[in-house]
């Protein structure tokens, strides 16, 4: 199926785990990929496989994201995918400013300020599709992850206050809220859990995939799958929702 024919799309973070998924399904579908990072290897290693491209910037820069933003308002960006992100876990009191302004400025911000950016043409065109990427942490809490917990919401509020703004213009915006992902994220928190519990990484692992009904992480492509659908003529009418993918997770 070539249903996105002729479509550019940005996917932030695209070199890896969810992002790199999102970029295949979008391609899959007919669309140009942009994906965008900090690793020129892995992007371009990406970019490669599905005949897109790469653009290397830092979304905690914001120079740098006004650079990329000044090539990209030209190419008549269709598709944004917010899909970039930090998390770090940690007690209150040892959740630093820094910690706090690099979450908020990668999760939350950066997306905020793409979207800004790009809007005004996907409105011009009477048709455009803004897909964030936040987590069922943006509908729910966790222990040792306010600052994570806290942009992901942001993120969950933005998309469903832009919905009421751009409702009659062919835009559509949505949020997908994964619970844990079997990418390098979920490899670094199974570690530092390891770490400080003394499990193995196995048996971490285990514990973050026991949290879902279905005893399982979800695997990236379910995202991506997700993502696709949501871009699809036929999915107009899913506007402002956040779906979230997480086997069940946040209804025990």
């Amino acid at each position: 199926m070539n249903s996105l024919q002729g479509r550019n799309v940005l996917v932030t973070g695209g070199g890896r785990g969810i992002g790199a998924a999102c970029a295949r399904a979008l391609a899959a579908q007919g669309a140009h990929v942009i994906v965008a990072g900090r690793n020129a290897d892995v992007l371009t290693e990406v970019a490669s496989e599905i005949d897109g491209e790469s653009l290397v910037f830092d979304l905690a820069n914001r120079a740098d994201v006004d650079r990329a933003l000044a090539l990209l308002v030209g190419r008549s960006i269709d598709i944004i995918v917010n899909n970039a992100g930090i998390a770090e876990s940690a007690t209150l009191s040892d959740t630093t400013d820094d910690i706090w302004d690099r979450t908020m400025e990668i999760n939350a911000t950066a997306p905020f300020r793409i979207v800004r950016a790009l809007l005004p043409g996907m409105v011009a065109a009477k048709w455009g599709r803004i897909v964030n990427i936040a987590s069922n942490a943006g509908v729910s809490g966790y222990a040792y992850t306010a600052a994570y917990c806290a942009s992901k919401h942001a993120l969950v509020g933005l998309t469903r206050a832009l919905a009421v703004d751009i409702a009659r213009t062919g835009v559509t915006i949505n949020a997908l809220c994964p619970g844990w992902v079997d990418t390098d994220m979920a490899a670094v928190a199974a570690s530092r859990i390891a770490g400080k519990t003394g499990r193995s990484e196995a048996d971490a692992r285990q514990a973050l995939a026991a949290m879902s009904p279905q005893r399982r992480m979800i695997e990236a492509n379910e995202v991506g799958f997700a993502a696709a659908m949501l871009c699809a003529e036929a999915a107009r009418g899913i506007h402002g929702q956040t779906l979230v993918i997480d086997g069940g997770q946040i209804l025990k």
